[in-house]
C-alpha cells in the first residue's frame, strides 16, 4: 500500500494524536479575516447630524453664551459667570411659576391618564364603529394649538360662549375666567384635558389591540369579571404604553405655552403664568437675554431630570 499523504491518527505512549492536514505544520488553520465593513453608509446620516447641529446644538451654545454674560449691545458685553443662574433661582416670581407649572402637570397626569385608558377600554374593537370612534377621538389632536386656545377663549366666555353662558345661566354658577383666578385655572386645565386626552386614549387603544386573544378567552373560561380582566390582563400589558404616555404628557404639559397664553395671557394676575409664559416675558417682553438664557437652561435641565426620574421609576417598577 502506498504511503498516505495524511496521518489519520497514531497512538504514542497511550495518547491519541489527532490527524493533521497534508502539507500542514500541525497548527490549526487560522480563520479567514472577516469582510471589512462598509462605512460609507455613515454619509447617509451626515445630513441629519448637520441638521441637528444647526437646529439644536448651535442655538443651545448661543443660549449658554448669553447665560454667562450681561449683554448691553452686540458689541458691549460683560462676563458675569453664574450670576444670572443665582438670580433666577432666587427670584420669587420664578419659584411661584415653577410651583404652578408643577401643580398643573400633576393635575394633567392625574386626569388624562385614567380618562384616556377608560376611553380606550370602551372603544369598539371591530366593525365600522371602530373607524368612526378613532376619527372622532383623534379630531382634537388635529387642531393647532393656537386654534385650540382661540376656540376655548370664545367657548368659555360668559356672554357669547356656549360653555360660559351655560354655566352662568343654566347651572347658576358665576363663572368668569377673565376675572377669577380659579375659573381661569379650571378653563386652562379642562382645555388641556380635552385637547390631549385623545393622545393617551389612542396609545392605550393600540396597546389593548396588541394583547393576544387567548388571554381574554382564558379569562372568560375562568369566569373573570370585566374589572378582573382589566386589572390582571389589560393593565399590566399597558405598562410600556402608559410609560410613554406619561412621559409625553408630562413634558408637554410642563412646557405648555400657546394655549394658556391665547386664553388668559397668564392672568388674571399671575394665576396661569407658567414657566414658559414667564420665560417669554423675560426674553421677548423685557429683552433680558442673560437672565432668559440662564432661565431656559435651568428649565431644560429640570425637564430632562424629571423625565429621567419618571422613566427610571416606571421601568423599574415593571420588572
Amino acid at each position: 500500500m502506498s504511503e498516505q499523504t495524511t496521518v489519520a491518527g497514531s497512538q504514542v505512549g497511550g495518547e491519541v494524536v489527532p490527524a493533521t492536514p497534508a502539507g500542514g505544520s500541525g497548527a490549526a488553520e487560522t480563520r479567514a479575516d472577516p469582510k471589512p465593513r462598509n462605512n460609507r453608509a455613515w454619509w447617509l446620516v451626515l445630513p441629519v447630524v448637520v441638521s441637528v447641529a444647526f437646529t439644536a446644538v448651535i442655538p443651545l451654545m448661543t443660549v449658554v453664551n448669553f447665560s454667562v454674560q450681561d449683554v448691553f449691545s452686540p458689541s458691549d458685553r460683560i462676563f458675569v459667570g453664574l450670576e444670572w443662574f443665582r438670580s433666577v433661582t432666587r427670584d420669587p416670581e420664578v419659584r411661584a411659576a415653577f410651583v404652578r407649572t408643577l401643580l398643573f402637570s400633576a393635575q394633567v397626569l392625574l386626569l388624562e391618564i385614567p380618562l384616556g385608558v377608560a376611553l380606550a377600554v370602551v372603544m369598539p374593537r371591530r366593525g365600522v364603529w371602530m373607524s368612526v370612534a378613532l376619527v372622532l377621538v383623534a379630531l382634537p389632536l388635529l387642531i393647532p394649538w393656537n386654534v385650540v386656545g382661540t376656540i376655548w377663549q370664545i367657548f368659555a366666555r360668559g356672554d357669547i360662549g356656549l360653555g360660559g353662558w351655560t354655566i352662568n345661566n343654566v347651572l347658576g354658577i358665576n363663572f368668569n375666567y377673565t376675572l377669577d383666578s380659579t375659573d381661569a385655572w379650571i378653563t386652562v386645565l379642562v382645555m388641556d384635558v380635552w385637547h390631549w386626552t385623545p393622545l393617551v386614549a389612542l396609545l392605550a387603544y393600540a396597546g389593548l389591540r396588541s394583547i393576544p386573544g387567548p388571554y381574554f378567552q382564558a379569562a372568560q373560561i375562568d369566569g373573570a369579571s370585566a374589572w378582573a380582566t382589566f386589572r390582571h390582563i389589560q393593565l399590566p400589558r399597558l405598562r410600556g404604553v402608559l410609560t410613554i404616555a406619561i412621559l409625553l404628557r408630562f413634558m408637554d404639559s410642563f412646557m405648555i405655552y400657546t394655549e394658556p397664553f391665547v386664553v388668559t395671557g397668564g392672568g388674571p394676575g399671575n394665576a396661569t403664568s407658567f414657566l414658559s409664559i414667564l420665560l417669554s416675558k423675560i426674553a421677548v417682553g423685557q429683552f433680558d437675554l442673560g437672565p432668559a438664557g440662564a432661565f431656559s437652561l435651568l428649565y431644560f435641565l429640570f425637564v430632562q431630570i424629571l423625565c429621567y426620574v419618571f422613566f427610571t421609576v416606571l421601568t423599574r417598577s415593571g420588572r
